[in-house]
């Protein structure tokens, strides 16, 4: 009987243990998944900032009339390369309804709705995602129009609001 209450004991502990074990790796791996999505986001920002940086210098120092290349073609051609070479997603999304391309109308459920949420004024949108079995992340931010210069080829941005977004980021980053 001793020997049953002891066996029993026993057992008991190795569960509280194994219960304690999986709870703590599961809390690591959680705390691990959390630090990986903070890092991603702090690169969707950097290169938010980079992207918006070079448009804006692009358009000021070599945009002069409408058979200059477009700082936004521009963009557009380097989010190529980037995706070419592996590092990450970006496409550039119409927000007015009158994309200059077709190309650029938001393409899938969280292109459509990033875009409402940001003319709604959040100022940035995201959803983690599967594919393939590794996880993504997916996030939009807005382009409003900052200079007159980009209503040189872009006539209906005069209807936009100051502030309001014309388009939207949409990145794809991989969570590593």
């Amino acid at each position: 009987m001793k020997r049953i209450k002891f066996c029993t004991a026993l057992m008991m502990i190795v569960c509280l243990v194994a219960s304690s074990l999986a709870t703590s790796m599961a809390r690591a791996e959680k705390s691990a998944d959390s630090a990986a999505l903070e890092r991603t986001r702090k690169q969707v920002k950097m290169l938010d900032d980079l992207y918006k940086t070079a448009v804006v210098l692009i358009t000021t120092h070599y945009v002069n009339d409408e058979d200059d290349l477009a700082a936004g073609s521009a963009a557009v051609a380097l989010f190529g390369a980037m995706k070419e070479k592996g590092w990450h997603e970006v496409r550039l999304l119409d927000a007015t309804g009158q994309p200059i391309e077709a190309k650029n109308s938001p393409q899938d459920a969280f292109e459509k709705e990033a875009v409402a949420k940001l003319k709604a004024g959040d100022s940035y949108f995201e959803q983690v995602v599967e594919k393939d079995g590794k996880s993504y992340l997916r996030a939009a931010t807005p382009i409003p129009v900052v200079l007159k210069k980009c209503t040189m080829c872009h006539d209906h941005y005069n209807d936009a609001k100051p502030g309001e977004p014309i388009g939207v980021l949409g990145y794809t980053l991989p969570i590593e």
